[in-house]
């Protein structure tokens, strides 16, 4: 097996595609093949991307009372929950903690805000307004998370000085309605097509210890590749009391650098950052992450939880020398 995979990072460096039934059967290495997977698709990593890790941060702009019911979501109003419910921020918040995010060392900046979308009128035009501000003020660059989005939301946000759009369709096609059942999953992929035709960098991910099938993550990781995302953000499960997975058992470190691997492996000039819960399943193994082919990582808190201290992650990337890039997620 470790020989067929240093053929198969060739090939994949020579341009070929990893088929549905390869990344199938790789998902299931263990034993010195998964550590064969890792060190392939760190190959394919750094021969695309070099060896820069980027940072992102962001602000939770708003937050509770989302009227979809995605299974895992603290903010979803079909939940009871601990999770701080408040409107949108004033934009001087959001500036300032753009500057802050900087200062810890991020390069993009993300803005997100709970609900099924943005209301057009003063809530966008507040968004719009603190991005102009954080253009002029700072070189981090900014992007938003404002829920599914039409055309004309989408070039509003260019205009404005958004860079990058981040909406994930959080798990595959096939499992979606297992997760949520208040909106249809081609809303997510059509908030993701009118995105990229405004010209938005798009960075569209999932999130993992759902219950799904390894395969379903790899029917996941096959759309991404399909839509030609730009950034792909991979979230590990922290179930949270009072949500419908709050009992789910948390996949293994192990087990979450295979999935990093096998996106990589299936997104191979992509920009791949292990975000949410990262803390929680990786555990001891969180400096993995990058063997096993990621090229960044969120640092700061998360949306209803809690981060470690971004000093932990400098150190952790000292330690690894590791070259901190400049390029949004």
């Amino acid at each position: 097996m470790n020989r067929s995979l240093e053929t198969l990072a060739g090939r994949i460096i020579a341009g070929e595609q990893l088929s549905v039934e390869e990344s199938i059967a790789l998902s299931a290495s263990s034993g010195t093949d998964a550590f064969a997977l890792f060190l392939a698709a760190s190959r394919v990593k750094e021969h695309f991307l070099g060896n820069g890790v980027d940072l992102c941060s962001i602000i939770n702009a708003k937050s509770g009372r989302c009227p979809e019911n995605c299974a895992f979501c603290a903010q979803s109003a079909h939940h009871t929950t601990n999770a701080p419910i408040y409107p949108l921020v004033d934009e001087d918040k959001i500036v300032a903690c753009a500057k802050e995010a900087e200062a810890a060392g991020s390069h993009c900046y993300g803005i997100i805000t709970s609900g099924t979308t943005i209301k057009k009128g003063e809530e966008l035009d507040r968004i719009c307004r603190a991005v102009r501000r954080i253009r002029e003020t700072t070189s981090i660059a900014p992007s938003c998370s404002l829920g599914i989005i039409d055309h004309e939301t989408a070039v509003t946000l260019k205009e404005a000085g958004v860079e990058t759009y981040h909406h994930n369709l959080e798990t595959s096609r096939s499992f979606f309605p297992h997760i949520c059942t208040t909106h249809d999953y081609e809303e997510d992929v059509e908030t993701v097509r009118v995105a990229k035709q405004a010209g938005l960098t798009i960075c569209c991910g999932g999130i993992f210890g759902l219950g799904e099938t390894a395969a379903q993550r790899v029917e996941l990781a096959m759309t991404l590749r399909e839509l030609d995302v730009d950034s792909v953000p991979l979230n590990f499960l922290n179930p949270i009391e009072g949500t419908r997975l709050a009992g789910s058992k948390l996949i293994s470190p192990l087990e979450c650098l295979k999935t990093i691997a096998l996106f990589r492996l299936i997104l191979p000039t992509k920009k791949i950052a292990v975000c949410g819960g990262r803390e929680q399943s990786l555990r001891d193994l969180q400096s993995w992450i990058f063997f096993a082919g990621a090229s960044g990582t969120m640092i700061g808190n998360y949306l209803t939880t809690t981060g470690r201290p971004a000093e932990q992650d400098w150190q952790m990337l000292r330690d690894l020398e590791l070259t901190v890039g400049g390029c949004c997620e």
